[in-house]
């Protein structure tokens, strides 16, 4: 297929401080984001006015589901647009929690785990053709899934045996089975299901795939797994990559920034991750010589070949400004040099959750953003307006406005004075579950600042 429907779901973490007459768990804080609709039937969903969904999940977690869109650019504009209805809530949330005399603040983070390790999660929808075994194109897509940790994970700081460790990915609880045709447990790779509304097509969902801040890293992962597939139904993907252990290999990548360690194939070959990747995107570089490539393909294979080069040079700050995991990584290091903080320092824990805060006057990666020094695919205009309007090539443009959710107009939190040196929270600390890496019982305390900063926009 080579125009193809793609879709985004978020599930969101929610994250109270301890400020309050009385501490409000996640789930209470869920309910109460989404006070507003909840008589609409929210926990069974509604379908938004841009043709998106929205509905509370499991333990009250709000979700997220762009509409399907007809291009990954448009994809992109639509998952920002989530972000930005879902801060609307959040800013009407606050206003009722203050009108009742609860000072608690509640956050909520486009994060894949929160720090107990509870799944929040990301899913793709990709719609493929019917024809053709699905066993096999399980076998020449979870290679490339597995590995795409290397080129768009969102980063992630993680407790382990020998210490702290700032992995590619944040463990969810991942996986048992390569393939399914319902997401039941063990949680598989990918599922795939027929598409009532569409003859001849099957929807594919990935399960495996981690919540984007940049713009450019979801424009890569979604525009490269595309690729992929195009591959995989022409019969011209990769064939001889099939991982021993697909479940052991996701987390042997995750834990490996540099790519190069070694990964066992079933047929007992070892290749890094590395290397892995550049075999897609070889394969991938001649089948749009090919068969042609649109322009935001060419972008794709330009950005996968630059995130490969940089990985595999040690070179970090070619792609600092475009790739998630590298943008939180350096932003981390900064600020531990600048405090000289171990990695295993609560006030890292929290700058790790603070880079996925999606409001935008607080938020890490928001106030990067601000600054210039991240790279951008959408304007914050089309953003808006995909707030309301669906994409121009979806299949919903005139779906859901039935059971449409209203969109009222919000304060703006990005006009709210804030600068990168400040602090991340003010005294309100997101709260950790008891256990959880640098948590105490009431979550995590004191201030935590990235004053001192050098170089924050490269």
């Amino acid at each position: 297929m080579d125009k193809r429907i793609f879709g985004l779901s978020n599930s969101y973490g929610v994250f109270v401080s301890a400020a309050g007459r009385r501490q409000l768990s996640p789930e209470e804080a869920g309910r109460r984001l989404f006070g507003a609709v909840a008589s609409g039937g929210l926990a069974a969903g509604v379908m938004l006015r841009n043709g998106g969904r929205l509905h509370l999940g499991a333990a009250s977690r709000p979700e997220y589901a762009t509409p399907d869109c007809g291009s990954v650019p448009d994809l992109v504009v639509h998952d920002k647009a989530g972000e930005r209805i879902l801060e609307g809530m959040l800013a009407e949330a606050g206003q009722r929690l203050r009108e009742e005399g609860d000072a608690s603040d509640v956050s909520v983070l486009k994060i894949s785990a929160d720090p107990a390790g509870s799944s929040c999660g990301c899913q793709e929808d990709y719609l493929v053709a019917r024809r053709g075994e699905f066993g096999r194109l399980a076998d020449v897509l979870i290679p490339f899934l597995v590995t795409r940790q290397l080129i768009c994970g969102a980063g992630a700081v993680l407790q382990m045996p020998r210490g702290a460790v700032y992995c590619l990915s944040r463990p969810t609880g991942l996986t048992g089975t390569r393939l399914s045709p319902a997401p039941a447990r063990p949680r598989p790779f990918i599922t795939t299901r027929d598409e009532s509304r569409a003859a001849g097509l099957r929807r594919l969902r990935v399960i495996v795939s981690d919540p984007a801040m940049s713009e450019t890293t979801t424009l890569l992962k979604a525009g490269a797994t595309g690729l992929v597939l195009r591959m995989a139904e022409a019969g011209t993907a990769p064939s001889a990559l099939t991982l021993a252990s697909p479940v052991q290999a996701i987390g042997e990548v995750s834990g490996d920034t540099t790519g190069r360690s070694l990964l066992r194939l079933a047929d007992g070959r070892q290749v890094s991750a590395l290397d892995i990747q550049r075999e897609y995107l070889a394969r991938a570089g001649d089948f749009t010589a090919e068969r042609g490539a649109d322009a935001d393909s060419v972008r794709v294979l330009e950005l996968w070949q630059r995130a490969l080069d940089a990985i595999g040079a040690g070179n970090l700050d070619a792609i600092a400004r475009e790739i998630d995991w590298v943008i939180k990584y350096q932003l981390i290091e900064r600020y531990r040099a600048a405090h000289d903080l171990p990695l295993s320092a609560p006030q890292v824990a929290q700058a790790d959750l603070a880079y996925h805060d999606i409001h935008r006057g607080r938020g890490l990666y928001y106030q990067l953003q601000r600054s210039g020094a991240v790279e951008r695919t959408a304007r914050d205009i089309d953003i808006f307006e995909a707030k309301t309007v669906p994409p121009p090539h979806g299949r919903y443009r005139q779906a859901g406005l039935s059971r449409s959710c209203p969109a009222r107009a919000v304060p703006d939190p990005a006009a709210q004075p804030g600068r990168l040196a400040s602090q991340i929270d003010s005294g309100r600390p997101y709260q950790m579950p008891a256990g959880a890496a640098g948590a105490g019982p009431n979550g995590l305390r004191g201030r935590v600042t990235l004053e001192g900063l050098a170089d924050t926009r490269r």
